[in-house]
């Protein structure tokens, strides 16, 4: 879905004169799983979610009818709960629904943010991918959503995308609003601090943890967010 931005580019300097607002939180690990979940993947949760903080998981599978996305994902949602980890259902608000899950992630060719909430009420998460686009995250605010995703901010091949945003997009967003957003698309411990300073609430990331080593990976984060947030 290609939507141009009505209220046009935002002026590049404005990130040059911000300066995040440390009564904030911190900003936080979200981590997305790989497309291919099954076999020891939940081990390889579990070792991702004992090296060191995540705020959420968000469980993104396609290809697969309901009965079977719910098969995978039940013993990834009992890890999550066992080390108090939100977890979030991709693309499906009636997925989220059956699995009572702590919420769900919306693209632009999902539900309405509206329809889930009546469906899944006022206390499961719901975010919306905003892509580059400051009108589309003020109508996901005006939607009641939890929070935006903006990106991707550096080259990615987790997913195929079209919109680059750079990260004075994520000051606008912090300078207006309290809603959190989620920076995403090629993160890793070496380039996540420009969108640290810049007002990312969340770092959303895949293949910089599932690619490699996952518990050398969320350490790794842990202590380049701990080092951004010094600076």
């Amino acid at each position: 879905m290609d939507i141009e931005d009505p209220l046009g580019p935002l002026d590049p300097a404005f990130a040059a004169a911000f300066k995040r607002d440390d009564r904030r939180p911190p900003c936080q690990l979200y981590l997305v799983s790989p497309l291919d979940v099954r076999g020891a993947f939940p081990d390889r949760l579990r070792r991702a979610l004992g090296a060191g903080p995540v705020a959420a998981f968000q469980f993104r599978v396609k290809d697969v009818d309901q009965h079977a996305a719910a098969k995978l994902a039940e013993p990834l949602q009992a890890i999550c709960a066992e080390h108090d980890v939100a977890f979030i259902v991709n693309d499906s608000a009636s997925l989220a629904k059956r699995l009572g899950a702590d919420g769900v992630h919306l693209g632009q060719d999902d539900d309405d943010p509206r329809d889930a909430r009546a469906l899944l009420g006022p206390d499961v998460q719901i975010g919306v991918t905003c892509h580059d686009s400051r009108h589309l995250a003020m109508e996901a605010g005006e939607a009641n959503a939890d929070y935006v995703a903006f990106g991707a901010f550096y080259p990615t091949t987790t997913k195929a995308v079209k919109h680059h945003p750079e990260p004075s997009i994520l000051s606008w967003w912090s300078t207006l609003f309290e809603l959190p957003s989620v920076a995403i698309g090629g993160i890793t411990p070496d380039n996540v601090a420009p969108l640290v300073a810049a007002g990312a609430d969340f770092v959303a990331v895949s293949g910089s943890v599932w690619n490699g080593d996952e518990a050398a990976a969320v350490k790794a984060f842990e202590a380049a967010l701990a080092a951004a947030h010094r600076t």
